[in-house]
């Protein structure tokens, strides 16, 4: 393998913060290299640094000894290095093909744009990727899957040789990320180097040759994969094992929370019920497209099913929830909604932290009320929680994914809600991150509240829940104990006709 690209001795501060401090890093020819860290460990500002987008303080980069300056993201593309950053970069406003070609349109004669080969460029990029999505679309209709495929269609599409992808499969389903190996093994084998960011150990192991970690922003070691574990991995970057990221399971289960009752996503389907006691943490578990999402989302009045009845503790309501008033109603009641896209569906991303975990209660309060401080909520809630910030008063988008999902959390443990429903608890949240967040759910239960969680991770789902509901084709069709299940009997019972299902639990 020949050496592609080096960073060498790169170090880059922002203000008083040491993001990366004399890392070096070499990237091969036809190799996949995992950059492994938790948040705040430097890889997105090393990688950004690749990219054109931040400028080193110290150190070089060079190609074959020679010093290159990639001043800008243009540069760095023109020069061969193609970058799907985790925080998508699409434009919501505009269609896919327009995103796709966004500053380099087609231009036909007296300099009008090409739109029609924009759009057949686009499809065919697209159809390379298994998708068949309309090109004309605007990217603000697309589900965040949805939109993280076509950042990476964009990217497979540019003729590069050094790829980077953070956190590319966040919110793939199992069959996408199949897809997405396929092409990364096919840029291997055209020689291409791809850095891999993730925080999913299956796919480093699955897909990546190498993996270098970071911590606190210096290089921790580089080694080859088949040289480690998972729980090798793991332990370098946090210094824990696999089995310690879930806290121990309580047996203690109280009252009825949440029931649903004879629930129809549509005319066809078949009925469900299902229970969340107090004390306990509940999953929706299935393949990808099966109904999970649209159940939870059912109960807050994003989406509209056939039928059925919610009780909240002693409250009874017939679904549909309206959609203009169903988070507000929910909340009432409490029960706090955390959405799997937090950066857009959950958090202000430019108001500050204490904004952001005071909302709650705020909009408890009548229209004519005097805003309250809440200082004293503010500070035990980041302290509670673990909060890492210099400020109350920072933004929100200032923190790493970790820290934002706990500011969102926050806010409800600050509103004394009695039920959570969890899209993807850990979604872009790094191993160290992932078990403070655990923990939390948990003495959120043991002190008599319940949650309702869906995730992608089988693994997640069977370490921190206390039952999982396996989904298929919009109703239940197993429930199993978490501590006794497995991947595969999950996996089993999702790939089940349904015809034995139940719906009732």
């Amino acid at each position: 393998m020949n050496s592609l690209i080096k960073l060498t001795n790169i170090s880059k501060s922002f203000g008083n913060n040491q993001a990366v401090d004399d890392v070096t890093l070499e990237l091969n020819s036809g190799s996949v290299h995992a950059l492994m860290g938790e948040n705040g460990a430097g890889k997105s500002t090393l990688m950004k640094i690749l990219a054109g987008v931040h400028q080193p303080d110290v150190g070089s980069i060079s190609r074959a000894g020679e010093v290159v300056s990639l001043t800008s993201p243009k540069l760095a593309l023109d020069f061969g290095i193609s970058t799907v950053f985790q925080e998508l970069s699409l434009l919501p406003n505009l269609t896919i093909a327009e995103n796709m070609f966004l500053g380099r349109e087609p231009k036909r004669s007296f300099g009008m744009i090409d739109t029609k080969l924009m759009e057949s460029q686009t499809k065919a990029a697209l159809a390379e990727l298994g998708l068949t999505l309309n090109p004309s679309t605007l990217v603000s209709e697309l589900t965040i899957a949805e939109r993280q495929f076509v950042e990476i269609a964009h990217g497979i599409k540019a003729d590069v040789n050094i790829f980077i992808l953070d956190e590319p499969t966040a919110a793939l389903n199992a069959a996408d990320v199949g897809m997405l190996n396929k092409h990364i093994r096919r840029m291997k084998d055209e020689g291409k180097a791809i850095v891999y960011i993730s925080h999913r150990m299956d796919e480093i192991f699955d897909i990546c040759d190498t993996v270098t970690v970071m911590k606190d922003g210096q290089h921790v070691a580089t080694k080859s994969l088949s040289d480690m574990t998972p729980d090798s991995l793991i332990a370098m970057m946090v210094g824990r094992e696999l089995e310690d990221l879930f806290p121990e399971r309580s047996d203690a289960q109280g009252a009825c929370l949440l029931e649903v009752k004879h629930f129809k996503l549509t005319s066809v389907s078949q009925p469900l019920s299902l229970k969340v006691h107090k004390g306990e943490i509940v999953a929706l578990a299935g393949l990808e497209g099966q109904g999970q999402r649209e159940i939870v989302r059912s109960l807050i009045g994003q989406h509209i099913p056939f039928g059925g009845t919610v009780r909240v503790k002693d409250h009874e309501i017939s679904l549909p929830v309206a959609a203009n008033n169903g988070i507000r109603q929910m909340s009432a009641l409490g029960l706090g909604f955390v959405p799997e896209d937090r950066k857009d569906e959950g958090l202000f991303l430019n108001l500050p932290i204490a904004d952001n975990i005071t909302i709650g209660l705020h909009s408890t309060e009548g229209g004519l009320a005097p805003a309250r401080k809440y200082r004293e909520v503010i500070a035990d809630t980041i302290k509670s929680m673990a909060i890492k910030t210099s400020s109350a008063n920072a933004s929100v988008a200032s923190l790493s994914g970790g820290n934002q999902q706990k500011v969102l959390l926050g806010r409800y443990f600050a509103s004394d809600v009695d039920l959570l429903v969890i899209e993807e608890p850990t979604r872009g949240v790094d191993i160290g991150a992932k078990a403070e967040i655990y923990k939390l759910l948990r003495q959120f239960t043991e002190n008599g509240g319940g949650v309702l969680v869906l995730s992608r991770e089988t693994i997640e789902l069977i370490g921190l829940c206390d039952r999982i509901l396996v989904i298929h084709d919009q109703t239940i069709v197993s429930e199993m104990v978490a501590a006794d299940a497995t991947e595969h009997n999950i996996l089993d019972a999702a790939l089940s006709s349904g015809s034995d299902a139940t719906g009732s639990v």
